[in-house]
């Protein structure tokens, strides 16, 4: 079977440990680089937290979080042959704390389930998927007031539309990638710094 190059998981329990990646052609693992930065941002929030992964291809961001202390993170993949390598992953990591879920994404979140605290958005570029996916969580209240929204996209996706109640947190460049942590304020007053982003 043909595989690309591992990647591993950056810090916490699991440091160190590799990901095996299937080779396909529309596969776009979150790097090394861009997944460090990521959970730096997090930082303590990632811990205890209930996530949900919507594209989750290699699996990496959902592991990174359990590793790093997430509480529970839902995984979500429409390809079979992904989700059961990410299934004989998590199994060899000995993970009991990530569910995956074989599914299309659009459909899975048109039903109301349970909110989440952080939520990973990184569908694949140039699918025109990601304002529908945007749309669910806030209208079918998949969000909770303080919940972090990651979103990872092509640099060249620069007119994503989000809801007035997301407030950009972090944003960066990096090669051809674009990505960016929201945060959803909607009870109390937000102040925001000079550049209109959101100051913790």
């Amino acid at each position: 079977m043909k595989k690309n190059n591992n990647i591993y998981i950056i810090a916490g329990k699991l440091k160190r440990r590799k990901i095996p990646i299937l080779y396909q052609k529309k596969l776009k693992p979150t790097t090394n680089q861009i997944r460090e930065t990521l959970f730096n941002w997090l930082n303590k929030k990632i811990i205890n937290a209930y996530c949900l992964d919507c594209f989750s291809g290699s699996g990496a961001l959902s592991i990174e979080s359990i590793s790093r202390g997430a509480k529970k993170v839902t995984l979500l993949e429409i390809n079979k042959k992904i989700i059961n390598n990410i299934k004989k992953t998590i199994k060899k990591f000995n993970i009991i704390e990530i569910k995956t879920i074989h599914t299309n994404t659009i459909s899975w979140l048109k039903k109301k389930k349970t909110n989440y605290d952080i939520i990973f958005l990184d569908p694949p570029f140039y699918s025109n998927i990601l304002e529908k996916i945007i749309f669910l969580l806030e209208n079918n209240m998949w969000l909770k007031n303080n919940s972090w929204i990651y979103i990872e996209c092509s640099k060249y996706q620069n007119n994503i539309k989000t809801p007035k109640s997301w407030f950009l947190y972090k944003n960066k460049t990096t090669g051809l990638v674009n990505y960016s942590i929201y945060i959803k304020k909607t009870n109390y007053f937000i102040e925001l710094n000079k550049n209109n982003k959101y100051t913790l």
